[in-house]
This record gives C-alpha cells, sequence and structure tokens, in this order.
C-alpha cells in the first residue's frame, strides 16, 4: 500500500484546493503500466473513499494524453519579448539560486531530465530564492514561484486550459510530500480553481497580485505540510 495527495479545486469559500491523502494499492516497477495500475489504484480509491469524480493524473505516465502533455517535462511557454521556447521544469530549475551559484540559466536550452538532473543543481549549496528573467522570487510562500510559472505556461495553450476545466481533482503518481514541495498536479487544480473563479486575470496581473490573491484565498500550503506529516508576462 502507498500513500499520494488528491488535489481537489474547491468552487466556493477561504479555500481554492483541497488536499487528501489517500490510501491505495501500489504497483512497484518502472514500466509505464505499472505506474498506470497504480494511478488507476489511486483514482479508485479515490472515489470510493472521498467520492471524487473526474480526476486527472498529470504526468509523463498519465494515460490521458492531455495528462501528458500537461506534465512541467512537456509543457511550454514561449517569450512575449523574443518568442523563444521553453519547458516549464527547464525554466524552474535554471530559476534557482543557491549559496554558491546560480542561476544557471543555460539550462534553459536544456532537455527537462537533463535540466532536472543537473550536478549543480546539487553541488551548489543551500537554495536561496528563485530568479526568472530578472525577476527575484522568494521561498515563501513556498509553491509559488513554481505555481505561477506553471499557471502562466498553461494560460498560453487554450486547448489544455480549456480541457482540465472538465476535471475536479488531479493526482501526480510521482509526487510524494515527504519528499518534495512543488507539484504540477496541485499548480493545475489551483488554475482551475482561479479560472472558476474569476480571479486568474487578476492572479497574474504582477507578481504582487498573485502573491496576494493565493494568500488572501488558499491555505493550502499549511494543508501540504500538516497531511505529508501524519503576471505577468515573459519578458
Amino acid at each position: 500500500m502507498a500513500e499520494r495527495p488528491i488535489f481537489q479545486v474547491v468552487d466556493s469559500g477561504a479555500r481554492l484546493v483541497q488536499v487528501h491523502m489517500v490510501m491505495f494499492e501500489w504497483f512497484p516497477g518502472l514500466a509505464v503500466k505499472q505506474a498506470q495500475k497504480s494511478i488507476a489504484s489511486l483514482h479508485e480509491s479515490a472515489r470510493q473513499t472521498l467520492h471524487i469524480d473526474r480526476i486527472l493524473e498529470i504526468s509523463t505516465k498519465s494515460p490521458d494524453r492531455y495528462g501528458v502533455a500537461l506534465s512541467a517535462f512537456n509543457l511550454t511557454f514561449r517569450t512575449a519579448k523574443h518568442r523563444r521556447q521553453f519547458s516549464v521544469e527547464s525554466a524552474f530549475q535554471s530559476s534557482k539560486v543557491f549559496e554558491r551559484g546560480g542561476p544557471y540559466t543555460d539550462l534553459l536550452k536544456s532537455a527537462p531530465r537533463d535540466a532536472k538532473g543537473d550536478p549543480r543543481l546539487r553541488d551548489s549549496g543551500k537554495l536561496k530564492a528563485f530568479r526568472f528573467f530578472q525577476q527575484d522570487w522568494y521561498l515563501e510562500p513556498k509553491t509559488a514561484f513554481y505555481d505561477w510559472l506553471y499557471i502562466n505556461a498553461l494560460t498560453q495553450h487554450e486547448d489544455l486550459s480549456d480541457y482540465i476545466l472538465d476535471y475536479s481533482a488531479f493526482t501526480d503518481i510521482a509526487f510524494n510530500p515527504e519528499h518534495s514541495i512543488n507539484c504540477q498536479a496541485y499548480a493545475a487544480a489551483l488554475f482551475v480553481a482561479l479560472r472558476r473563479r474569476n480571479l486568474l486575470c487578476e492572479a497574474l496581473a504582477s507578481q504582487e497580485s498573485f502573491l496576494r490573491v493565493i494568500s488572501d484565498m488558499t491555505d493550502s500550503q499549511l494543508d501540504r505540510r500538516k497531511a505529508s506529516q501524519k503576471e505577468m508576462q515573459f519578458d
């Protein structure tokens, strides 16, 4: 058995995303088929225990082609000024500022897996902040920069952003809150919640607006920490 989070969109109230930890049968192995068995088990457990339907897995292992396209490894954005295109994953990794180096902007042009596995990200000391196209983001709120980056990219893909509006919850089978903080499934749920409440344009008007909206409208950061324990436009 294993436990993973389900990120459920909340349509009203002070919270935008509700996080549920769900127990399910885990199917070990590196093959995509094994991961998809685990995904099916997780979703079925959520339906039975939480009565949540319309769940979309967002990862490269997703059985849904849109779920694969929504992975941070595959989701891309194009800069407004120079029309350059990068993956969300490469942009995120290239923005990290450490005690002894970074940001390593050359990673923008790297393949997502190469960017994530670059040894400089492990050997440069403690993570201090993020810097993306000369704009600095602090480490608090913990997932704000990643969520902002993902949501901005998603708004550039009308087919994907419209598709996920039909879903009420999202998962990422590889995400374990005991080992990681940022999650593409949470960012997708946050996008849907903001869009349904007509808050998306306000949230993306500026960095200040984004931080204000997510601070005013969600306490999901605290929820995720508890669970793990039992524009802006581009230049």
